[in-house]
């Protein structure tokens, strides 16, 4: 990861490397999961992961905004956002204390195994 951040080929990189696809394999799943949340939230549906969290949509009604430029008064129209809830579970392995880095065999990772049931 750089900067702090992971960025989808470094995910795209994480799958190919745990699950011995290759990384064009493993970037046609990530993209699919991507996909169908997208699709779903599209569709009004809730999306819910077990031990992850769930994708839901927020309406967003219609308000006054104003130009940051110019100070003019603008009517922002209503609109859908997505909304991420997380997981007991998960809030539960981020707020672990963490435990001293090991280093794993090539070809397998240090995540513990109960992190990556999703």
């Amino acid at each position: 990861m750089t900067n702090g951040s992971m960025t989808k080929a470094e995910l795209v990189e994480e799958v190919s490397r745990v699950s011995d696809l290759t990384k064009k394999h493993s970037e046609v799943i990530v993209d699919t999961v991507f996909r169908s949340i997208i699709e779903a939230l599209h569709r009004g549906e809730k999306i819910e992961l077990r031990g992850f969290g769930s994708f839901r949509l927020r309406k967003r009604e219609p308000r006054k905004g104003r130009n940051p430029k110019t100070g003019d008064k603008v009517d922002v129209p209503p609109k859908k956002v997505p909304y991420f809830k997380p997981g007991k579970e998960l809030k539960e392995l981020i707020n672990r204390e963490p435990a001293p880095p090991t280093a794993a065999p090539p070809g397998q990772s240090t995540v513990p195994p109960d992190a990556m049931a999703v």
